[in-house]
C-alpha cells in the first residue's frame, strides 16, 4: 500500500462526505437507515422501540438516542475503503473486501447503537464514557482488524513462483 495513495483517497472521501449535497442526499438518508435497522433489531427484544428519522426512541419511557453523522459508521468505512483501495490487490478482491468490511462495520455499529441506547437508560455517565471512548475505539479497531484479515485472505501474488524472490 502506498501511503500517499491512501492519504489522497482518505482526504478525498472525507471531503466528499462534507459536501452539503452528498451530506443531504447520501449521509442523512443512510443515517436514517442505520437508525431504522438498529430500532428493528432492538424491537426483537423490546417492542416499544421505534425509529423516527435519525432518532431511536422508546415509546414506553421516552429515552432516545440521536444518531449523528460520525456515529453512523461512515468514517470507519472511509478509513477502511481508503486502505483497501490503496492496497495492491485485484479489483475483485478489493470489491469483496469493501462489501464484507461494510457489513462488518455496520453490524458492529448496530450493536454499538443498541448498547448505548440501553446504557443511557441505566447511567448517563457510563453512556458518555462508552460513547466517547470505548465505542469510538472499537469501531476503528474493527476497521483495522477487517483490513488485516482481508490482507491475510488475499491470495499470494500469482506472478511469483514458489521459492523465487524478487530482488529489490
Amino acid at each position: 500500500m502506498q501511503l500517499s495513495t491512501f492519504l489522497m483517497i482518505l482526504v478525498s472521501l472525507f471531503t466528499l462526505e462534507l459536501i452539503p449535497f452528498v451530506h443531504n442526499a447520501v449521509i442523512i438518508p443512510f443515517t436514517k437507515l442505520v437508525a431504522w435497522v438498529s430500532a428493528s433489531v432492538a424491537s426483537f427484544f423490546d417492542s416499544s422501540i421505534q425509529a423516527e428519522g435519525i432518532i431511536m426512541r422508546s415509546a414506553e419511557n421516552g429515552t432516545a438516542v440521536q444518531i449523528m453523522p460520525g456515529c453512523n459508521g461512515v468514517e470507519a468505512m472511509i478509513v477502511l475503503a481508503a486502505a483497501i483501495i490503496a492496497f495492491d490487490a485485484s479489483w475483485r478482491h478489493k470489491f469483496i473486501g469493501l462489501i464484507v468490511g461494510f457489513l462488518a462495520i455496520q453490524a458492529l455499529n448496530v450493536v454499538r447503537i443498541i448498547s448505548l441506547f440501553y446504557l443511557l437508560q441505566w447511567n448517563k455517565q457510563w453512556f458518555e464514557w462508552a460513547h466517547l471512548y470505548v465505542w469510538q475505539a472499537l469501531i476503528i479497531l474493527d476497521a483495522l482488524i477487517i483490513f488485516i484479515l482481508w490482507i491475510r485472505w488475499l491470495p499470494d501474488n500469482p506472478t511469483h513462483n514458489e521459492g523465487e524472490y524478487e530482488a529489490s
